[in-house]
């Protein structure tokens, strides 16, 4: 299966440096509930040593001109096939708006332009999938703390939600979701794209803005977000795990 494929390389990243043993019986270790709960733990000890050794203002690799990529391919869904996303693609975007809720003083919503008149900053940077590709490619947009300073976040806000106009079932349910924590939500490179490669933002890449958190994996990056939304837990979030493909197995914290 496609996710038991995924999982294993989760889980040699996550196990690196230790015994081969444990890796080769990874696919029937990871169906079971003891290991799945070793897992956690070892996400928890991986991201608190993450956290020890690089500050959490660290920078990821920004890169050349030179070094871009000659195309950027698209990750996940190249085409949401919602009504309601074709219709505001057919119009270029001109009735879409982010709304921005949850834990904040001042909910709001925003358009694309509106959007576009913040602050905003370009970065080169690669984008690793877990796929096994990776691209380097030059982002525009504007960085999620402008936004977040717009709504003021209450003090018990921990997480950012992101949801996707991206149906993930045949029958149009289910839409894709993710989310980071509030550090990544200030670091100066997460931004709310609306460029690539000096261009608009293509449908295929997440038009008509995605998520760019660069210090993390590209399942983190959220393409077609039509919403924003403050938390202070997940237990009441769908499957509970802070993004469609945690509620599938992988890990929340995808930093790299």
């Amino acid at each position: 299966m496609a996710h038991q494929t995924d999982r294993r390389k989760f889980l040699r990243r996550l196990l690196a440096g230790t015994s081969a043993m444990v890796l080769t019986g990874c696919d029937k270790l990871s169906n079971s509930e003891w290991f799945s709960n070793v897992l956690s733990t070892g996400e928890s000890l991986s991201k608190n040593a993450h956290h020890l050794l690089r500050s959490r203002k660290a920078m990821a690799q920004e890169f050349s001109e030179a070094d871009m990529s000659p195309s950027f391919r698209s990750n996940g869904t190249s085409f949401p096939y919602s009504a309601e996303y074709q219709a505001l693609a057919k119009d270029s975007f001109k009735d879409w708006a982010l709304e921005i809720s949850g834990l904040v003083e001042k909910p709001t919503k925003l358009n694309l332009a509106q959007i576009q008149a913040l602050p905003s900053r370009t970065q080169i940077t690669r984008h690793d999938c877990v796929e096994g590709w990776s691209a380097i490619g030059k982002w525009t947009g504007t960085p999620l703390h402008e936004v977040l300073a717009l709504v003021k976040p209450l003090p018990q806000a921990r997480y950012v939600m992101f949801y996707c106009a991206d149906p993930m079932e045949d029958d149009g349910t289910n839409l894709y979701y993710e989310s980071i924590d509030m550090d990544d939500a200030y670091h100066v490179q997460t931004i709310l794209a609306y460029k690539l490669n000096d261009e608009t933002l293509p449908i295929k890449n997440g038009a008509p803005i995605r998520l760019r958190v660069e210090r993390q994996l590209g399942y983190k990056q959220a393409k077609y977000i039509m919403k924003i939304a403050l938390i202070e837990k997940f237990d009441d979030i769908a499957g509970g795990k802070g993004g469609y493909w945690e509620d599938e197995g992988y890990e929340w914290y995808a930093g790299v």
